[in-house]
């Protein structure tokens, strides 16, 4: 965005196998036999091109989240399946989620240049510290790292991924087949970086990609996430469930930029938001019934109760939550144990009931209404400053992508809210945000040494 130009919303498809609500796989018009098939997820990824989102957005975890036995759980490792949507698409971004604590930078850093060249430069990395001991344990390890040891370790995480894309100049490339020169090897260099968590010599073996550093998102909301997200991040996807709390949400994160020597227009913030469209508000309302009809409560339970860090496991249905710890005693998700405890305080909700209410979005916002209230909404949370736009998560799917790019993306387009082609090519581009300029190059440049 320039100074000139007007601000527009930004709108990510974040797919999840047959859809966001838990109980989808149950749903008649979704297809969990195909959460495996590699042209169901090309369909998903064309569709979001063709309502001209700017990109997809997969989650992933280390361990199997949830009880198989209730849910169509299980899936491709996003990296590698974001390389075969990029065959198969030409504008939208592509966004795949790594784990700082459970990798290591130079293979990471390698596969997000690789994605990045393969795309022609559409490639993200949702940054995330892992949150359950479950994944620790596909580890060797018996129990997770402390939440502040896990957001150091990844503070030097992207500090190694970064100076390894930086390893290699723009300009590195001579192909001077005359003097039989590749490569100009003054200007790819090795990074000895020695820190507390790692030691990698580098340079990176895969040159720079077109967009320099592929787009940096981070999707934690705790006090350490805020930070690490000023540091460091693009994009936040976040979670807020009032239109308050994201407007406080949105405000509090972009006053820390400055003291990192960064602008509010240089992160962008996307609560995550699960519509239930219909042609009517009766209908979208019946459509959210119905779903939470299909849901098992066994499996609710036991979601519910890794978001609380607490065992609900025989606890009446139909009464309230128990007594709950303190934020500070959890070592797993912290803003979201927040989020779902504040929630049920504030509305009163039994446990049926808190169960529904995470159904759709696992603390997400859940909208239902008619196409034209959808947008609505969207536009609300946008000009009110709590978003700088969503990331969509369609409780079912393919439906509920189709029924978001045909019926209310011509809506937010009509109303000079969303844009009517893709201007650019690359997933910075869609956002609006700059090519980060090489650091060791321009350093050598400022110092007046050949860079």
């Amino acid at each position: 965005m320039t100074a000139t130009s007007p601000r527009r919303l930004h709108l990510n498809a974040f797919l999840m196998n047959a859809g966001h609500h838990d109980a989808a796989w149950r749903h008649p018009s979704t297809q969990p036999e195909r959460v495996t098939d590699l042209r169901y997820f090309q369909q998903l990824a064309q569709t979001a091109e063709r309502g001209l989102l700017d990109s997809v957005f997969l989650a992933d975890g280390l361990a199997l989240w949830g009880n198989a036995r209730h849910n169509a759980l299980g899936g491709f490792e996003p990296l590698t399946l974001l390389s075969a949507l990029a065959a198969v698409t030409e504008h939208v971004g592509l966004i795949a989620t790594v784990s700082t604590t459970f990798n290591e930078p130079f293979h990471t850093a390698r596969k997000f240049a690789s994605l990045d060249h393969i795309s022609g430069g559409r490639a993200g990395w949702n940054i995330v510290t892992s949150g359950t001991v479950a994944e620790a344990r596909n580890f060797g390890q018996d129990e997770h790292l402390d939440h502040r040891l896990r957001y150091e370790r990844a503070r030097e995480f992207v500090e190694v991924a970064t100076k390894l894309w930086d390893s290699w100049e723009d300009d590195a490339i001579l192909l001077d087949r005359e003097r039989g020169v590749y490569a100009d090897t003054d200007r790819v260099r090795a990074i000895e970086h020695r820190g507390e968590h790692f030691g990698v010599q580098g340079p990176l073996n895969v040159p720079r990609g077109p967009q320099g550093h592929p787009l940096l998102v981070q999707a934690g909301s705790s006090e350490d996430g805020k930070e690490f997200a000023a540091q460091y991040a693009e994009a936040v996807f976040t979670a807020q469930q009032t239109l308050a709390d994201g407007q406080a949400f949105a405000k509090d994160l972009k006053a820390r930029l400055p003291r990192y020597g960064r602008d509010e227009n240089q992160l962008l913030v996307l609560p995550g938001i699960a519509p239930v469209i219909g042609s009517t508000e009766t209908e979208a309302r019946a459509l959210e019934r119905e779903l939470t009809e299909l849901q098992i409560p066994e499996y609710g339970l036991a979601q519910l109760s890794g978001m609380l860090g607490v065992d609900l496991t025989g606890l009446p249905l139909d009464g309230p939550l128990p007594e709950l710890p303190e934020e500070r005693d959890i070592n797993g998700n912290k803003s979201r144990f927040t989020l779902v405890a504040d929630l049920a305080r504030r509305e009163g909700l039994t446990v049926r009931q808190l169960i529904a209410r995470l159904g759709s979005g696992r603390g997400h916002r859940v909208f239902a209404g008619t196409p034209e209230q959808i947008a609505d909404e969207l536009e609300v949370w946008f000009t009110e400053g709590a978003a700088d736009g969503f990331n969509i998560m369609p409780p079912l799917l393919p439906s509920g992508l189709e029924d978001f790019v045909d019926q209310v993306v011509p809506i937010l387009q009509r109303r000079g809210l969303f844009r009517t082609e893709y201007t650019g090519r690359t997933l910075r581009e869609h956002y609006g945000l700059a090519r980060p300029a090489n650091r060791p190059a321009a350093a050598a440049v400022a110092e007046g040494r050949p860079a």
